[in-house]
């Protein structure tokens, strides 16, 4: 998947500014896409040249003008397209699980702290997708809203954001206790 598929998405439920898309991805397309803002105003750049998606000015009085951008036909076909095509599965790349391979050999007092903090970032994390898919489904209990939501797809991903971000936690506390059993264990030697 590419940068410009996220953007498409993200501009599917409106016409954001680059200010407003930077938002909605801090809110709901980074559960599966991260990138920085100057980065999505640069792909918007991109998508408005290939006549994905279209912008227009918005002329503001006590504020600089700003460009509002939606997706065009061609950039529903450019989704349609990818939404069709085979998806490569994905994996894992992340530097903490090197810092884990290697602690019973280097020591792990860092490690545990650096296990500490993911642990905390995933629970602050999972605070925060709970708030979104409440705001999302709104009165609507989550299983009525399955079945019926008008606009399903970002909860779907936010439910996935959530899911690995629990299971991201449980993991960093269950290998910190791992390591600190062990460290007592070998302290008693």
């Amino acid at each position: 998947m590419a940068l410009r598929h996220a953007v498409l998405a993200a501009l599917l439920d409106g016409e954001y500014s680059g200010y407003q898309l930077s938002k909605a991805f801090d809110v709901g397309v980074a559960n599966f896409w991260h990138a920085l803002p100057q980065q999505l105003y640069a792909e918007l750049t991109k998508l408005e040249k290939e006549g994905l998606v279209a912008g227009r000015q918005v002329v503001q009085e006590t504020r600089p003008n700003k460009r509002l951008f939606h997706v065009t036909d061609a950039g529903r076909a450019e989704l349609e397209q990818f939404a069709a095509a085979v998806s490569k599965p994905s994996f894992i790349r992340d530097d903490l699980l090197v810092k884990v391979q290697v602690a019973d050999r280097i020591g792990t007092a860092s490690v545990i702290e650096q296990l500490e903090e993911r642990a905390a970032a995933a629970e602050a994390k999972i605070e925060l997708l709970g708030n979104l898919l409440r705001q999302l489904r709104g009165d609507t209990d989550e299983e009525e809203f399955l079945r019926r939501g008008a606009r399903i797809g970002p909860y779907l991903t936010c439910l996935r954001g959530l899911t690995f971000e629990q299971g991201h936690r449980d993991w960093c506390l269950r290998i910190t206790a791992v390591l600190r059993e062990r460290q007592t264990t070998d302290a008693k030697r």
